[in-house]
């Protein structure tokens, strides 16, 4: 793939998170970049307004024909006219990891794997890079909240890319950094196994051109090769890198940045989530490897706002608090409530939640209830079916039955914000990775008029 031959570029599936840092990636390029999506969304919209066409229907008739690349996502069906017109006329179509895979060969490129904490951890290391005058080129998998984008350019021939393990697509890169924070098991539907996700984690670090930097304790970290090994913890004295001292102040952190038994300093941390203390040391390790300026990387993380829909403060003043996240995994569930939990101590949380694919419910049910427990209160949407079609006996109710706690409920949208508006709420979180921040303006609007 020579990108400097190519004049146009179709998306299908332009509006998912990561395709559409692509098309924003070509469209600064000066390359004419089209797509196509189901629905229209805030970011797509976006897109629009920066000079892209985008179209909500699935047309041969609508597609451009005189174009150079077609780019989709794994997410869409194979069965989808489009993609099929432009793969039986022999179109040049490649998927989104194609593309990710040219330029990280064409960069220094500083990768983030990872279960969960990838796309808060590869946007703050991003946007320590850009604050601190390093510069890099930014393919996120989320919208920053700094910069409110999820791309960015820079004359330094650095990339920052979250590597996606679903379809195996990290797999098709080789960085010369790469961050691993976790390997619990997920995308069962791709893998079949989570004996098989971690043999392809394994041969992703087995990519790596220089160094790996892993959450230490990491299962079956003792399986992985790189020319050169960190690790990172949130306290643990035994990790390369770590925090001590961590002090908590009205949803925010203090605490000592640690290398091998050394304070390098202090780190002040403006965002809630005990679990982005972590993330920070993830993205600290990458920024001393790089060899930053330590006094310039404490004024960008003391600058960072977080990433939208990550432990995001919708709503926070002295009656309520409004937390919307994207968490979709149990694990991501629990250190959420989890951390709200120690922020907002002896308040009540509650807490609404859309399970996201028919596969991951039916596989993570029991882990979906337990993590939900922590919690005071609890309302389910409908499983949001995404890219599956419905499963015979998988439904909400699944979790419902098997969560301990009395107060739960399943509730439709409309339900949900006539309960919002009914209820005398102190903590309250929305969390899903499907269409549910669909309702986070509406809840924001009620509560804003209490």
């Amino acid at each position: 793939m020579d990108i400097q031959k190519i004049h146009s570029v179709y998306f299908i599936g332009i509006g998912g998170i990561g395709m559409s840092a692509l098309a924003r990636f070509f469209k600064e390029r000066h390359v004419q970049v089209s797509g196509y999506d189901k629905t229209n969304t805030a970011l797509t919209t976006q897109l629009m307004s920066e000079g892209i066409a985008i179209h909500f229907t699935e047309d041969i008739a609508s597609i451009p024909k005189e174009v150079d690349l077609i780019v989709y996502t794994p997410a869409i069906p194979a069965t989808h006219q489009e993609l099929i017109w432009y793969k039986e006329n022999n179109y040049k179509v490649v998927k989104r990891s194609d593309v990710l895979q040219y330029i990280s060969q064409q960069m220094q490129s500083v990768c983030v794997a990872g279960t969960h904490g990838k796309t808060t951890i590869s946007t703050l290391i991003a946007h320590i890079l850009r604050h601190t005058g390093y510069g890099c080129n930014a393919f996120l998998g989320g919208i920053s909240s700094n910069y409110n984008t999820n791309y960015w350019h820079s004359d330094n021939s650095c990339a920052v890319i979250e590597a996606d393990e679903y379809d195996r697509s990290f797999l098709k890169l080789f960085p010369e950094i790469a961050v691993v924070t976790a390997m619990d098991p997920d995308h069962l539907d791709i893998y079949g196994t989570a004996e098989e996700m971690e043999r392809c984690y394994i041969e992703f670090v087995s990519q790596i051109k220089d160094t790996l930097v892993y959450k230490h304790g990491l299962h079956r970290s003792t399986s992985f090769e790189a020319p050169h090994k960190v690790s990172y913890s949130a306290q643990n004295e035994a990790a390369t890198y770590y925090a001590a001292d961590i002090q908590m102040h009205n949803g925010t952190y203090q605490f000592n940045f640690c290398k091998k038994n050394e304070i390098v300093g202090p780190i002040q941390l403006n965002i809630g989530g005990m679990h982005n203390v972590e993330n920070t040391i993830a993205a600290l390790a990458v920024c001393d490897l790089l060899h930053i300026d330590f006094e310039k990387v404490q004024l960008a993380i003391q600058d960072f706002k977080g990433v939208k829909r990550r432990f995001e403060y919708i709503v926070k003043n002295n009656q309520v608090v409004y937390i919307d996240d994207y968490a979709h995994h149990p694990e991501e569930l629990r250190m959420l409530i989890s951390s709200a939990k120690a922020l907002f101590r002896n308040k009540k949380i509650s807490v609404v939640f859309q399970p996201h694919l028919f596969s991951r419910t039916k596989d993570f049910a029991d882990g979906f209830a337990s993590s939900l427990d922590i919690a005071d209160e609890v309302i389910l949407l409908d499983i949001y079916p995404a890219r599956e079609l419905p499963m015979e006996g998988v439904t909400s109710e699944i979790i419902l039955d098997k969560m301990a706690i009395p107060n739960k409920h399943i509730l439709s949208k409309e339900g949900v914000l006539q309960w919002v508006k009914a209820s005398s709420l102190e903590v309250l979180i929305t969390a899903g990775a499907g269409d549910i921040d669909t309702l986070i303006h509406p809840i924001k609007n009620i509560l804003d008029n209490k």
